[in-house]
């Protein structure tokens, strides 16, 4: 199935970086977040990626235009740069991706930019959506199994949030009946982890943001489900968070690449 990636946002919660280059490419570790979400995609053997560019768009060009794999990986260089041989590498060969990369608008929301990309799609029956800044060892082929099961339009993942706040409950103004973390609060949220099947253009309105209008319009037919996953996820969303990842990476704790962990999964191929 096609992949789309949505890479066009400002990131303005991440402005330490986002200022200089757009949030998908923000690094985890020595690589760009939108590398590590396309190589899980491409790891279930997914490997046709639907770009939405929007804020510094020629960044996300340019990296994967003059892309060089010796950059991450330790190589042995002779005969003054004509022979270059890789030592040890944890990244695939992508040369067997496809990347089309739409300019979808600076200031457009995630519908506008969904509905943008509709005609590059080739009227395929069902794909792939993702919001491009969160990391998941989620076993994508057992999600994609249960939205066939399904029979509905759309699908997303339901994780528990993952940050520090706290949910408090009130009785009548001010007295406080209930308080805990969020983690443990019962709460859901949107992983943004997307299975769709081409039926939602006709549920996307022109200025539509995909979450407010089309979601809702979709659960008001039972159109809609959700996957729950309580195992790894985690977005970047903050300077806090990037700082998270990168000390996981330090450490060896890189639980979303499944690609080297050795996460045998069943792959679908649709």
């Amino acid at each position: 199935m096609k992949v789309v990636l949505f890479c066009g946002g400002l990131g303005m919660r991440l402005r330490e970086y986002s200022e200089k280059i757009p949030k998908p490419m923000v690094t985890v570790g020595d690589r760009p977040i939108l590398l590590n979400i396309m190589k899980y995609y491409a790891f279930f053997g997914h490997k046709e990626f639907i770009l939405c560019l929007g804020y510094q768009a020629e960044v996300i060009k340019n990296y994967f235009l003059t892309y060089n794999k010796y950059l991450s990986n330790n190589f042995m260089f002779s005969d003054g740069g004509k022979n270059l041989q890789l030592m040890k590498s944890d990244i695939s060969d992508i040369s067997d991706w496809k990347i089309t990369f739409v300019y979808t608008g600076m200031h457009s929301n995630i519908g506008q930019r969904l509905k943008a990309v509709e005609p590059y799609l080739d009227g395929d029956s069902m794909f792939l959506a993702n919001y491009s800044d969160g990391l998941s060892d989620l076993p994508l082929p057992k999600m994609i199994n249960h939205f066939d099961k399904q029979n509905k339009i759309a699908s997303f993942i339901c994780v528990k949030p993952v940050n520090s706040f706290h949910v408090v409950k009130l009785c009548g103004e001010d007295s406080i009946s209930d308080i805990c973390h969020l983690s443990k609060s019962g709460l859901w949220i949107n992983g943004g982890y997307f299975i769709f099947r081409k039926d939602i253009f006709d549920y996307i309105k022109p200025g539509d943001e995909l979450v407010d209008g089309p979601f809702n319009r979709l659960k008001k037919g039972n159109q809609l489900c959700a996957y729950k996953y309580e195992g790894f996820w985690i977005s970047m969303d903050t300077f806090k968070d990037k700082q998270n990842l990168d000390d996981m990476y330090q450490r060896g704790e890189t639980p979303w690449a499944v690609w080297k962990n050795g996460k045998q999964y069943v792959s679908i191929n649709a």
